[in-house]
């Protein structure tokens, strides 16, 4: 029995979804590496890692069947429900706000 062209999607977005979850892996233990390290650490290599994260995190929606547009809807709703239990960033540090704030000028 030959694969059919679905069989092959099916098993190439298995394939995706394997690689995106050890690229999520790779880029958290290079960012406790990062911080390992502390002052030595440079800004621009840990905004690298964090964005590569992040930009990871947006893949691996995808390819689980959810809409850029849903992973920043639920990023929103989570900021506004932070804010409102007064998570420590935002009861410390006003983080929530700021990020809150931050997205909806940039959007």
């Amino acid at each position: 029995m030959t694969p059919t062209n679905k069989d092959i999607s099916i098993t190439k977005n298995i394939r995706m979804i394997e690689w995106l979850k050890c690229e999520l892996l790779a880029g958290v233990s290079s960012l406790y590496e990062l911080c390992f390290k502390g002052a030595q650490a440079s800004q621009e290599a840990i905004s690298d890692v964090l964005a590569n994260i992040i930009m990871v995190a947006y893949l691996m929606g995808k390819r689980l069947g959810l809409k850029y547009y849903d992973i920043d809807y639920k990023l929103e709703e989570k900021l506004k429900l932070g804010i409102i239990e007064e998570h420590e960033a935002e009861k410390w540090f006003g983080d929530l706000s700021d990020l809150s704030q931050y997205i909806k000028k940039n959007r």
